[in-house]
């Protein structure tokens, strides 16, 4: 097998000229952030494997018409969420089980935390899973794909195809969400808000994403100094995130990987035998 390049301009080049070892190492390279987005949408490893078979077959498909005008993960990502959307409405957005803690990849590591700390942080990722499971889809969407994957608004918006605007304000009442429902799970102790207090969490969030003016950000700040009700729920969502943040979903198992590797070879194999000869 001749040697492949390795970044994704070089890959997406020799993919776009016709060589299916550069597809495969593509593909390769993306199924675990694939499979992990899948998980976290449909919330079953076997819908997971057949998001993930599904968004590399169209990628291995139709490679040569992507042109660059996204980056290759925004691309991925939006074919994988159309493929999420059509199983979500087969199943009505009705998950019969929750997200297990493995499969969010709360997995720890067997050194470093002492072992009450580490039934904490595992009952933390618990409750997070059960959290981002039963937010609705359009709010976990954003949310997995800004907080947990990583990507920008921007990125986010393509994906979706919504407005930047629109993405921040699902992003802000999610995380909000996530933070309510997170504290509740556990049963944490919350400090009584008063009448008058801001609404910090939105604020809060919208300083994470650069959005909020200076001038408020330092009444932020005051409000928040002064507010031990409302310091608290900051602390609590900063947790909440840096929580979501680390989430990384279980390996894709060497079997789904193994079919989807046969598959996509097939579907290449097909392409080429029915390609005219050049």
């Amino acid at each position: 097998m001749p040697d492949t390049p390795g970044s994704d301009d070089e890959l997406v080049a020799a993919a776009r000229a016709g060589s299916a070892e550069a597809i495969e190492a593509l593909l390769e390279k993306y199924q675990q952030r694939i499979f992990g987005f899948g998980l976290r949408m449909c919330g079953d490893a076997e819908e997971a494997r057949e998001v993930l078979q599904d968004t590399l077959l169209a990628a291995a498909r139709n490679v040569k018409d992507f042109r660059g005008g996204s980056s290759l993960s925004t691309w991925l990502y939006t074919i994988a969420r159309s493929f999420c959307i059509k199983r979500h409405r087969r199943a009505k957005y009705s998950p019969t089980e929750e997200l297990s803690l493995d499969a969010l990849g709360a997995d720890l590591p067997a050194t470093g935390p002492a072992p009450d700390e580490l039934a904490s942080q595992q009952e933390v990722r618990r409750a997070l899973a059960g959290v981002i499971e039963s937010l609705a889809p359009d709010s976990r969407e954003v949310l997995v794909l800004r907080d947990i994957e990583g990507l920008t608004a921007p990125e986010v918006a393509e994906i979706t195809g919504i407005s930047v605007d629109a993405v921040k304000s699902r992003l802000h009442r999610a995380r909000a969400s996530v933070r309510e429902l997170l504290e509740a799970r556990l049963g944490a102790e919350q400090l009584a808000r008063r009448p008058d207090c801001p609404d910090v969490l939105t604020a809060f969030s919208k300083k994470l994403e650069g959005d909020l003016a200076p001038t408020l950000c330092a009444d932020l700040e005051r409000h928040v100094d002064a507010c031990a009700a409302c310091r608290g729920a900051c602390e609590s969502l900063k947790r909440a995130l840096a929580t979501c943040a680390h989430l990384v979903a279980q390996p894709v198992p060497e079997d789904i990987k193994q079919s989807v590797r046969q598959a996509v070879r097939e579907a290449l194999g097909a392409t080429r035998t029915q390609s005219p000869p050049g």
